[in-house]
């Protein structure tokens, strides 16, 4: 299965600015917004629908705020053929794919929890056997260095995905560090498919993966 992985693009594709190669799955990782409107909801909707991938996987980012505040709201905007996952799992092809939209507390925007037990909780309830773990923020050290601040990620989520061991871990948050990364001993490989750059410019391009 050919699985396209992108994040972070923010509505970018209203001024025909992205170019999504083929494949059989597409995941999003989060922040299809800019400040989680229904409106943004809705344009971003019609848009991943209109891509030929036969199925397509979300999990909201911090720019998503409308699956904070109202997510009956917010998932009611999504064509039912998309698969929005939040501290939840879907099996495609026998594929075992869990989704979490949380991250370290990051300015005032959504899905913020403080680090320690609060995003604990939240990686302690992803269960074992996962093949893909799909997260919007990065786990500590990968992928993770922001300009000026260093590295931003979630070191609880780093112990959870050791424990876990996918496959794939998908995620962005992080513009600058999009890429493929691999870590000696880690059976993981890691994917930061941040789509835009820290200039909301798309300059990266989308990650495919087989599996």
């Amino acid at each position: 299965m050919k699985i396209v992985a992108i994040s972070d693009t923010h509505l970018a594709h209203e001024k025909r600015e992205l170019t999504i190669p083929a494949g059989d799955l597409l995941i999003h990782a989060g922040d299809a917004a800019l400040i989680g409107s229904e409106e943004e909801i809705k344009a971003f909707s019609g848009w991943f629908l209109s891509l030929p991938h036969h199925i397509k996987i979300f999990i909201a980012g911090n720019h998503d705020r409308l699956f904070e505040t109202d997510p009956e709201r917010a998932r009611g905007l999504l064509h039912p053929s998309i698969h929005y996952l939040q501290d939840s799992e879907v099996t495609i092809a026998g594929i075992r794919i869990y989704g979490s939209p949380w991250q370290p507390r990051f300015n005032d925007w959504a899905f913020n929890l403080e680090r320690g037990k609060a995003l604990k909780e939240k990686w302690d309830h992803i269960p074992p056997g996962i093949d893909i773990l799909v997260t919007h923020c990065p786990p500590y050290g990968i992928g993770d260095t922001y300009p000026g601040s260093g590295p931003i990620g979630c070191a609880d989520l780093a112990k959870a995905v050791r424990r876990i061991s996918p496959r794939y871990h998908i995620f962005g948050h992080v513009h600058h560090g999009h890429g493929v990364y691999t870590k000696r001993g880690h059976r993981t490989i890691y994917v930061n498919a941040a789509i835009l750059d820290e200039a909301y410019k798309p300059t990266h391009q989308a990650v495919v993966i087989e599996i």
